[in-house]
């Protein structure tokens, strides 16, 4: 029987991951990155420079945490083991021109970012408690009546609740359950620690974490997040430094199997073999998985930001996708790529590869360093995957927020999601991985349509903000 429904969520998750979803998904940034005329992405170098400013770290305005603490928060959800696992996976079984349509799939990424974080804080309101909450499931409640009247009250409710609904359930599968064995099974190869003491260590300071609600989530966040992305960037140029006469030709291969009609291989590529198609499909699904553009998760996150100009907050919000898919992401792929590992790449009989995931970045890390480059990988890995437990409690407690119109249940859920938590770093649960892929891209489609419905409505205020701020563009 659980074969069964295993192989049953198998064929749904090849579904809903497959061309169709993928097409809606880059299809809204498209669509989305048009109807701003372009201004996300003018506007980006201003973006990323005021995150990175001290203004960013001050309150200006209503709201729960500085802008800069609300988009770690919703980085250290983004930012998980998809930065390193996903992108190894991408390039094993697509090529190494899946790096870069996971460069475009980010490029229109970030005007879906936008978007959805700066609805999320319009239409925000405060809960019972004097805290914001927002996100996609507020904006379709509120906004769609607002923009096309009282008779679409219905339709905004229906994307709402349904959102919500496939939250609250991720939240507890990618968001934690399978985070918990990744931590627990990076220690147990490297050192050996058992996981039952990874899970005891795991979820007490889980639960130490998330009692203290948003403002120590994004306390903690702010301090793992920026450390957490620095110590694997760093451990990752040297990678690429000590074989930088490697990059020139995995620049070259990238781009030549990227757009190759034909199954092409050879150079960088080593044994794997794959045509646009591979590239294009594992590229993008990977992207999207690590970065979580379009999927509305981050926009929660968002929502609590201490802000005087939703405009603003939807820009600081937009460098997400930037940090996540153009920075940490390019160096894993680029470090694997000017390794030469991928030449040591072996094939199963069913074509999957034998040598992907983390195993496949470890290998490349330990070309250079030796055992020292699995420890950091094993390091990376655990902390990424700890700060996405974290975020995503946060997603999920503000989404069963919403759906009980009360703040009642959230010590019951803060100390339940602890507890997964915990079972999650003693049980392997392959089937949770497949589960969670599924209800990720549920959230989508309700997103989606909340995107195109009110996207538009910010052009405007999009445009004045940004001759106001003529100067500083």
């Amino acid at each position: 029987m659980l074969e069964q429904f295993s192989s049953f969520v198998g064929a749904v998750q090849d579904v809903v991951w497959g061309p169709i979803m993928l097409t809606i998904l880059v299809g809204t940034g498209v669509f989305l990155t048009l109807r701003t005329k372009l201004l996300c992405w003018r506007s980006l170098p201003h973006a990323i420079s005021f995150t990175l400013s001290k203004e960013a770290r001050q309150e200006q305005g209503d709201g729960d945490v500085s802008p800069f603490a609300s988009l770690c928060t919703a980085l250290a959800a983004t930012i998980g083991t998809g930065n390193i696992a996903g992108v190894a996976s991408a390039i094993a079984s697509g090529g190494p021109g899946a790096l870069v349509w996971m460069w475009i799939s980010a490029a229109f990424g970030i005007s879906s970012k936008f978007v959805e974080c700066t609805l999320a804080v319009k239409y925000r309101i405060t809960n019972d408690k004097g805290e914001m909450l927002g996100g996609p499931m507020v904006a379709a409640e509120y906004g769609i009546p607002k923009v096309y009247g009282d008779g679409f009250k219905g339709l905004g409710k229906l994307l709402g609740v349904l959102f919500a609904f496939f939250a609250v359930c991720a939240s507890f599968g990618i968001g934690n359950l399978t985070q918990g064995n990744s931590i627990a099974t990076a220690f147990n190869n490297v050192s050996g620690v058992p996981p039952m003491v990874v899970a005891i260590v795991v979820g007490v300071t889980v639960l130490a974490i998330v009692l203290g609600g948003i403002q120590s989530i994004s306390k903690v966040s702010s301090l793992v997040v920026p450390f957490m992305a620095v110590f694997y960037f760093v451990g990752g140029l040297i990678i690429i430094l000590c074989n930088i006469t490697a990059l020139p030709g995995a620049l070259v291969d990238m781009f030549r199997m990227a757009f190759s009609v034909k199954a092409v291989g050879g150079g960088v590529a080593g044994t794997v073999v794959a045509s646009m198609f591979q590239a294009m499909r594992k590229g993008v699904a990977r992207g999207c998985f690590s970065n979580e553009a379009g999927m509305g998760s981050a926009a929660i996150a968002a929502a609590g930001a201490t802000t005087d100009n939703y405009i603003r907050q939807g820009l600081i919000s937009e460098t997400g996708t930037f940090w996540d898919t153009m920075v940490v992401c390019s160096v894993t792929g680029l470090a694997i790529l000017t390794s030469g590992v991928t030449n040591s790449i072996t094939f199963a009989a069913d074509g999957s590869p034998e040598l992907t995931g983390a195993s496949l970045t470890i290998a490349a890390f330990r070309s250079v360093l030796g055992p020292a480059g699995g420890w950091l990988v094993a390091v990376a890995l655990a902390l990424f995957a700890f700060s996405t437990i974290l975020g995503w409690e946060y997603y999920g407690e503000k989404a069963l927020e919403y759906l009980t119109s009360s703040t009642k249940a959230t010590l019951v859920y803060r100390v339940l999601f602890s507890v997964i938590a915990f079972v999650g770093c003693i049980s392997a649960f392959e089937l949770a991985w497949n589960v969670s892929d599924v209800l990720n891209a549920l959230m989508i489609v309700p997103n989606c349509i909340i995107m195109w419905m009110l996207g538009g409505t910010l052009v405007k205020d999009f445009e004045v903000f940004l001759k106001e701020h003529k100067k500083d563009l």
